[in-house]
């Protein structure tokens, strides 16, 4: 049975769909992992007490959540072939992103203005774990700019419309996973003392 281009182009994007899935799995199981050697390493005796999350912390998740917000417009978007609006939500997404990359290095030197360094001899594990999440979290984010960047490169070359965006619902799969990721993280360090 031949199958028809529209039919082709589903089963390609179920592909892509398939596989974007299978990364977010794995990367899940490494931030489960991280995140149990933190429960673990809770009970060593120079484990810090009395963490506070710093404020920029704070501004970085309403950040990282209004970027999924505005993706979720986007795809909206271009599903009626409204081109400006996709491009406004795809624009404000990556404004938003920096501001969340902005904010969590702002959250960084709250930390270490609090004496909580990460490196040398003046650091302790609970901010070395704590680097290595975020910084980590940090990562996969900036694979998240990247397809930003493609996506908004494709979208200024006019290869998205109502019938063809998978590009854009790829791009808002994982954002919305990096929202998830964050919130997960962030709610795990904020109750978890």
């Amino acid at each position: 049975m031949i199958m028809t281009i529209d039919e082709q182009r589903a089963q390609k994007n179920r592909s892509y769909k398939l596989l974007l899935v299978f990364a977010m799995v794995s990367m899940t199981m490494m931030f489960a992992g991280i995140t149990s050697a933190f429960f673990v390493s809770k009970s060593r005796e120079d484990w810090m007490k009395d963490f506070q999350m710093p404020t920029p912390f704070f501004i970085s998740t309403v950040c990282i959540l209004l970027v999924s917000v505005c993706f979720f417009f986007a795809k909206r978007s271009i599903k009626k072939d409204d081109q400006k609006s996709t491009t406004l939500f795809l624009l404000a997404s990556l404004v938003l992103g920096i501001a969340f990359v902005f904010f969590q290095f702002q959250g960084f030197e709250v930390l270490v203005s609090q004496g909580n360094y990460f490196t040398g001899p003046q650091s302790n594990i609970n901010s070395a774990f704590l680097y290595v999440v975020v910084i980590t979290h940090l990562a996969h984010v900036a694979g998240g700019f990247i397809s930003l960047l493609i996506i908004i490169y494709n979208h200024f070359k006019q290869k998205y419309n109502s019938s063809q965006f998978i590009g854009i619902e790829l791009g808002a799969m994982y954002w919305h996973f990096l929202d998830f990721l964050w919130m997960y993280l962030f709610l795990f360090l904020y109750f978890f003392k």
